[in-house]
């Protein structure tokens, strides 16, 4: 699955989030200048943050698992914390 947010945060900061956030769910097999990968035993979430005309970043999470699987929950959640990065008066609604 893939999923796609655009982000006002700088594709660095974007990058230092899935770090931390999925860094401590899962362990890094890839780093890319733009992209990070992280895969465990519920599988696979690729990270990727491509600046986007002006000041927005396209951030891409992306799964090797069908939908709803726990690696896709982990990448929507990701998702639902760069909406808190940005905003921090956000409250996340989900059962991911």
């Amino acid at each position: 699955m893939k999923y796609f947010h655009r982000s006002h945060l700088a594709p660095d900061a974007v990058l230092a989030a899935a770090a931390r956030f999925l860094g401590e769910r899962l362990t890094p097999v890839e780093e890319h200048p733009r992209r990070r990968k992280f895969a465990g035993a519920i599988g696979q979430v690729a990270v990727s943050a491509q600046p986007e005309g002006g000041h927005y970043t396209l951030v891409t999470a992306e799964t090797d698992q069908v939908g709803e699987s726990e690696a896709d929950k982990l990448a929507k959640r990701f998702l639902t914390v760069m909406h808190q990065l940005e905003h921090p008066s956000h409250r996340p609604i989900g059962a991911y």
